[in-house]
């Protein structure tokens, strides 16, 4: 039987993507995402608090190029891709990163100050969105997403 390595995350960007271009121009774009479950209280009335994990994002290529256009510090958005540990020697210590490296990314929510981002991008180039594919070469065009703050699962998909 194979094996399985598939990541989806919702969360909140923290900072704007830090964009490199490695030899032959090949660009690599890393920023985290936070997505955070809610707190309750429970039967006995202990509250329990929100907790946020932090993920480390990579985006390769075009993907890369797409981000460093359209992500911003504050949005929200859909990942899909895969879990990749990477280890390397520094000081004589040994240390591992583990990130999620998209295949497929999509903006859910945008600021205020961030609104008309697309629009400004899409007077530049026909096709650029609000969704990307690495997957694909061309980037598929999508209709606008609510500007509210709560995001239903049928805007997801």
């Amino acid at each position: 039987m194979s094996s399985v390595n598939k990541v989806i995350l919702i969360g909140n960007v923290g900072s704007d993507p830090d964009v490199r271009y490695l030899d032959r121009g090949v660009a690599i774009a890393n920023f985290p995402l936070a997505t955070t479950e809610r707190g309750y209280i429970m039967q006995n009335g202990t509250q329990v608090p929100d907790k946020t994990d932090w993920h480390s994002i990579a985006l390769w290529r075009n993907l890369a190029e797409w981000a460093e256009r359209h992500v911003r510090k504050g949005m929200k958005l859909y990942i899909e891709g895969k879990l990749q540990t990477r280890s390397w020697e520094k000081d004589g210590q040994i240390r591992r990163k583990t990130e999620v490296i998209a295949e497929n990314v999509q903006i859910l929510y945008r600021p205020e100050e961030y609104r008309n981002l697309g629009k400004e991008q899409q007077n530049n180039r026909q096709n650029d969105n609000n969704r990307y594919n690495d997957n694909n070469e061309d980037e598929v065009s999508l209709p606008e997403v609510p500007a509210s703050d709560t995001i239903d699962e049928n805007d997801i998909f």
